[in-house]
């Protein structure tokens, strides 16, 4: 196949070098789940928001970092709230963290700002005080819908708590609420996936996460279990639950998006775009890491050394010691996090930015998988795009990728 390609060059050069977006890590939990690898601090059952000195102490030196960290000039769209469990902090805890952000940077007054929040972590008056902060978009922890299954990943809550929860939330109606899913349980059946997926569409959130099970070295289930090794199901019956997954929920009316999400028309998750369109960020708080002026970076992953390296960035004010991307990387992130999007990315603004024959080459590399059915050049309003097909060329993506970056890591990137 032949990509016919504009002979003009467009002006792509639209200001997206400054960051207008903000994630959040909230690193404290009640247990670790037994598949989680995140920067987190247990706390228990019964530490949370005010009543925490360590929680006090950390939103203190979180706000510190906001602080000093210098402002590109632009509002903030989107700020995402992560953790960890955010809805172990009172609203107004979350309310400082808004405000310090607001103070420094800006934040629009359409701006997209994500809270995520587990089942029997939050009342009535605290979700509704969250929305009072200026939350506008809840994205719930559900996991599985069934209690054993639950249990086997070391979850918290029960079945009962997610519905629970999702009577509060539809109490104060917010404008976005998502819940998240993972497949690949040990244990877990088709049956069950797919009782989870029609119990998600049933309750009808704006969107829809769905995760595969990774086994993480240094969780529980890295010491308990091998991947491809029983209980977890097998490959094939992963990507049978992805194939349900797709035909499921598109059928009810939510687009798939991107490779692990849904969501109802109109509801995409703005902030999460961000990465996927290889745009800068802020990021601020323990493990939480940053892209800003070409500088990708990650903050320690432990608490008091967090700590220390915000007295640090203090003394240096605001800033970061810590290498530029260079041409090649940004190439691989482009094509890595563009390919997770159902519309794929513009051949015309990948020329652009990286030159023709390097467009030449990752075609070159591609046509097996074209032929395959797993990669597909599309025309939307005469715009050619690159993109994996769905549901194959997602459910293989990892195959389609991981040949492109080997074959790419060998070239150069031309210059433009």
């Amino acid at each position: 196949m032949i990509i016919n390609l504009p002979r003009e060059s467009k002006n792509y050069n639209i200001d997206l070098d400054i960051p207008i977006a903000a994630y959040i890590h909230i690193p404290f939990c009640r247990r670790r789940c037994f598949y989680c690898d995140f920067p987190i601090s247990v706390l228990g059952d019964r530490t949370r928001g005010e009543n925490s000195g360590t929680i006090v102490e950390y939103i203190d030196i979180l706000c510190q970092e906001i602080a000093v960290t210098p402002a590109q000039g632009k509002p903030l769209t989107t700020v995402f709230f992560g953790g960890g469990t955010p809805s172990l902090l009172s609203p107004n805890q979350i309310e400082t963290i808004l405000t310090t952000l607001a103070n420094k940077y800006g934040i629009t007054s359409n701006a997209e700002i994500s809270l995520e929040i587990d089942p029997a972590t939050f009342d009535l008056p605290q979700i509704q005080g969250y929305k009072t902060a200026g939350i506008t978009r809840f994205s719930l922890g559900v996991q599985a819908f069934q209690d054993e299954l639950l249990q086997v990943c070391g979850r918290s809550h029960t079945v009962a708590d997610i519905l629970a929860a999702i009577d509060l939330i539809r109490q104060i109606d917010p404008p976005e609420f998502s819940i998240d899913l993972i497949s690949g349980l040990p244990k877990q059946t088709i049956a069950q996936w797919e009782e989870s997926l029609r119990k998600a569409v049933a309750i009808a959130p704006t969107h829809i996460s769905v995760y595969d099970l990774i086994i993480e070295d240094g969780t529980a289930f890295g010491r308990y279990y091998q991947p491809g090794s029983q209980p977890l199901p097998t490959d094939e019956t992963t990507a049978q639950m992805y194939r349900l997954t797709q035909q499921i929920l598109t059928n009810s009316g939510y687009e798939h998006y991107e490779i692990s999400n849904y969501a109802q028309p109109g509801h995409q998750c703005r902030h999460n775009r961000v990465y996927w369109e290889n745009r800068p960020y802020y990021a601020f708080g323990m493990g939480a890491a940053s892209y800003v002026d070409r500088q990708r970076f990650t903050r320690p992953r432990k608490r008091q050394e967090y700590y220390a390296w915000v007295e640090k960035l203090i003394a240096a004010n605001g800033i970061l010691d810590a290498p530029q991307v260079d041409e090649q990387d940004i190439l691989l992130e482009t094509l890595m996090l563009g390919l997770r999007l159902s519309e794929g990315l513009d051949l015309a603004i990948l020329e652009e930015k990286f030159g023709k024959k390097t467009l030449e080459k990752i075609w070159h590399c591609l046509q097996p998988y074209y032929q395959t059915g797993w990669v597909e050049i599309s025309v939307n309003n005469d715009t050619n795009r690159l993109k994996l097909t769905d549901p194959e060329g997602f459910l293989f993506s990892n195959t389609v990728l991981a040949a492109l970056f080997s074959y790419l890591e060998n070239t150069e990137v031309e210059e433009s």
